[in-house]
């Protein structure tokens, strides 16, 4: 592997041109994609093997040309003060916004609030369901317009006037904090390298990797229907990726080049060393985020196969277009310890004057380590209890699917949500729609009525619609109104009575009962990334262990990062939970209004956290692994890993954790609360796990980390992490006909 990787270092570094010019076509031709490519339509949400997406399912076949999967509004009014909406004046203004919204080209149907019972009991407010033709993201800018000039209309005319629904649904904003946050990370690179052309070499090969990968997604949305939060995601993760790999090989550039070595050489052995690195760490986290297909929710696994797609690409980059870059940067990117006087450092071979020559200060990374492996139990035993303290809200977490309710209350969606609680109860914005399947029965009639008495008779139950039987007589829809909200555990507890109830049905009359709706939709989503969650961490974690023992050539290594994930995730988990649900330090977070976590929240987690835990252990531990083979003895081994890789990780983490924030700006609750969770839990993983936890467990574990059946050690591949290889390869120098044959391969 790292001899491979050398060459290909070497090449890229001589051949720059030609892989230079292999990028900037492969951005031309990804960004021309996206521009040509048609827009994106509404991404599809089946749950396959769900109850709610049976129903679903059933309602298409029995009831065709109901446009299940159209785009709704509901248009709801509310009376001035003393007035009532059934005046005739108000009635006068509600009829001609309806009359309005019906005369709209992908408009299917409009109800009017007068002949359909929507008039709360008070009076005061009422409300026009309005059904389209076409999903939300498909529905034409003309026709949102024309739906919002209807409502500010009878605005004008001295109402109150709100629309919910996905009708309005627009593409999610992710905000000036995003910008703040590579600008974080700009920083950063110039404090660590001391020079503008190093810093943004790692800062501009991200920008171009993650403009393919978006631009990518962007082409192929329409065709693979993608939803707008898979770029957005896709972003996330590949900036932050896609940065810290550059800046790996870049560190090692530097640190080759302070050894003396030629710039072709160095980019070679950067390439070959941290190189090799930087694929087993993007290896880790494309595993982590394809093996979400594992819970069997398409858009799930759209998303995670995206953003490993992008992180696919910043692997490619760092490998290739990075030693190109350094060919061109020349003499501009500096060795280390020649930070050049941007910030004011000494360069090598200049000693300051408070220290004699030939004695180089120790780095805070030196110092830290060796005060760890000096009292590694108290720093183990402080970094697991801090943890654990910090994952105890995590008992209290409660998952959900974000709805109208979650959002600001300065959008018409959240406004329109709580007209609709006020005048008919919190329950009237998640109502269940009761499907009864009634081909089997010999009397499908009585079936309708007795599902119907059923449910009438259940607790938590406002409001029964009659049964509406298809053309066909055997399929037949009933509407509950639950008494409380959508997202509360008591409507929760009301699904999963009606369901029961409708098995006892089923056993007397053959007719087959079934849940759907948007509410039972999110109840079913959650329970299947719950139950997935545990089958998935045994994937993920056990394929990732395996890829581990080969890397370090350990059992004890890879376990101990497996179980320092676990704490960090879990108190990453347990801080979203504070947030989010609790509502600590929310307007900081720009959180305004508190609930259920997003039900995809932990197993995301999981997954991404897993992937970019695994990348600090292998920059981190493979150092401490190189010095250990090359004879230092375990404590020493543990302390040069950290002088040549604390400060590189630290800066990496910094950068990751500013890209991650910068999310937290966005519109959608749901980016919103992934940037929050990953961006807390690279700190804990990164400065708890890896800077403190890792290096106190090395400590007390001293040459019994390292150990390895000879058995299996025999069977394992030497993939050469350490680049033990290069001492010879190095030496080599460069061979035309090996190049032509990289070339050809």
């Amino acid at each position: 592997m790292a001899t491979f990787l050398y060459k290909l270092g070497r090449l890229a570094f001589r051949r720059r041109h030609f892989v230079a010019l292999i990028w900037v076509a492969l951005l031309t031709l990804a960004g021309v994609g996206a521009a040509s490519a048609p827009p994106a339509g509404n991404s599809s949400f089946s749950i396959p093997g769900t109850e709610a997406q049976k129903a679903f399912d059933l309602l298409e076949q029995r009831f065709p040309g109901a446009s299940a999967d159209g785009a709704t509004a509901r248009v709801v009014f509310k009376a001035p003060s003393g007035e009532k909406m059934t005046d005739a004046d108000n009635k006068a203004t509600v009829q001609k916004t309806v009359d309005e919204l019906a005369d709209g080209s992908e408009v299917a149907s409009v109800a009017d609030p007068y002949t359909g019972n929507a008039v709360s009991k008070d009076g005061t407010i009422a409300y026009a369901s309005v059904k389209y033709d076409v999903s939300g993201m498909e529905l034409e800018e003309s026709t949102k317009d024309a739906l919002e000039d209807a409502a500010q209309q009878a605005r004008d005319a001295g109402l109150t006037v709100e629309v919910g629904g996905d009708a309005l649904q627009a593409v999610p904003e992710t905000g000036a904090t995003e910008v703040i946050g590579i600008a974080v990370a700009a920083v950063v690179l110039v404090i660590t390298f001391g020079s503008l052309v190093a810093a943004g070499l790692p800062l501009l090969t991200a920008l171009i990797g993650v403009g393919i990968g978006v631009s990518s997604i962007t082409a192929l949305a329409s065709a693979l229907e993608l939803g707008s939060t898979t770029s957005i995601l896709a972003m996330m993760i590949g900036l932050a990726v896609g940065i810290d790999y550059a800046l790996f090989i870049v560190s090692r550039y530097r640190a080759e080049l302070a050894e003396g070595r030629e710039r072709e050489e160095a980019a070679g052995r950067a390439v070959g060393t941290a190189g090799s690195a930087v694929v087993f760490a993007g290896l880790t986290v494309v595993i982590a985020l394809v093996g979400l297909a594992v819970v069997n929710i398409p858009m799930l696994t759209k998303m995670g196969v995206a953003a490993a797609g992008t992180v696919a690409i910043a692997v490619l980059i760092a490998l290739t277009m990075i030693p190109a870059l350094l060919g061109y940067a020349g003499r501009r990117v500096k060795p280390a310890g020649a930070k050049g006087r941007l910030l004011g450092r000494s360069r090598k071979g200049e000693p300051k004057p408070d220290r004699p020559a030939g004695q180089p200060k120790a780095n805070l990374g030196t110092r830290w380590a060796s005060f760890v492996v000096r009292r590694p139990l108290a720093v183990l035993l402080l970094g697991v209890i801090g943890l654990g303290a910090a994952a105890v809200p995590a008992a209290s977490l409660e998952l959900g699917l974000p709805d109208d309710g979650s959002q600001p209350t300065s959008t018409t969606q959240r406004r329109a949500y709580d007209l609709l609680s006020e005048g008919f109860g919190p329950g009237f914005n998640g109502p269940l729609m009761v499907v009864v399947d009634a081909k089997g029965s010999d009397a499908p009639k009585d079936a309708f009525d007795d599902v119907a008495g059923e449910i009438k008779g259940l607790d938590g139950v406002v409001a029964v619609t009659p049964p509406a039987p298809n053309k066909g007589g055997d399929t037949a829809t009933i509407t509950v109104i639950p008494d409380s909200k959508p997202s509360s555990v008591q409507t929760e507890d009301l699904v999963h009575a009606i369901r029961d109830a409708g098995g006892d049905v089923e056993a007397k009359t053959g007719a087959e009962t079934l849940v759907t709706g948007s509410t039972a939709m999110n109840i079913d989503v959650s329970e299947k990334l719950n139950d997935a969650l545990v089958p998935y961490l045994v994937l993920v974690v056990g394929l990732a262990f395996l890829l581990l023992i080969v890397v370090f050539r350990s059992i004890l290594v890879p376990l101990k990062a497996a179980l320092g994930f676990l704490l960090s995730v879990m108190a990453a988990l347990g801080a979203v939970v504070a947030v989010f649900q609790w509502g600590w330090l929310s307007g900081l977070m720009g959180v305004e209004e508190t609930g259920p976590v997003m039900s995809m929240m932990p197993i995301f987690m999981v997954g991404v956290v897993f992937g970019l835990a695994m990348d600090y252990e292998v920059f981190l531990v493979t150092r401490m692994r190189e010095a250990f083979v090359h004879g230092e003895k375990p404590h020493q081994a543990v302390v040069t890993g950290f002088k040549h890789g604390a400060r590189v990780v630290t800066a990496a983490a910094v950068i990751m954790m500013a890209v991650f924030a910068g999310f937290i700006g966005s519109s959608e609750s749901m980016v919103k609360m992934i940037g929050f969770g990953l961006a807390i839990a690279v700190f804990f993983d990164a400065f708890v796990v890896r800077m403190a936890i890792v290096p106190a467990v090395l400590a007390l574990l001293g040459k019994k980390a390292w150990w390895l059946p000879k058995w299996l050690d025999r069977a394992l591949p030497n993939v050469d992490v350490e680049g033990e290889g290069l001492r010879t390869a190095g030496e080599r120098g460069s061979d035309p006909d090996e190049d032509r044959e990289l070339v050809r391969a």
